[in-house]
């Protein structure tokens, strides 16, 4: 019966998915527009990643930072998490 439930049942994503597939998507976008200026997915990305880190750590948002650098022909997100020393595991 499980797989006919699995048939016709919606399963709702998880958080980790939803930045993964976003993520995804932001790399393929920067890829394919080369004249973006200003990286604006950036902040949307962040708070995904926020929400998915604190399910299992306890963070400080403004310990999390996301950036996009560019060097030559090379782009490079980078993202910093600053987690706690000890007891932020949840």
């Amino acid at each position: 019966m499980s797989w006919l439930s699995d048939l016709f049942v919606q399963k709702k994503p998880r958080p980790a998915d939803i930045a993964r597939e976003r993520l995804t998507v932001v790399i393929a976008r920067q890829r394919s527009d080369e004249s973006a200026s200003s990286p604006d997915f950036l902040p949307d990305l962040q708070k995904d990643l926020i929400a998915v880190i604190s399910k299992y750590v306890t963070v400080n948002p403004n310990d999390i930072s996301v950036q996009l650098e560019k060097q030559d022909n090379y782009e490079a997100l980078k993202v910093n998490i600053v987690l706690p020393e000890h007891g932020g595991a949840r």
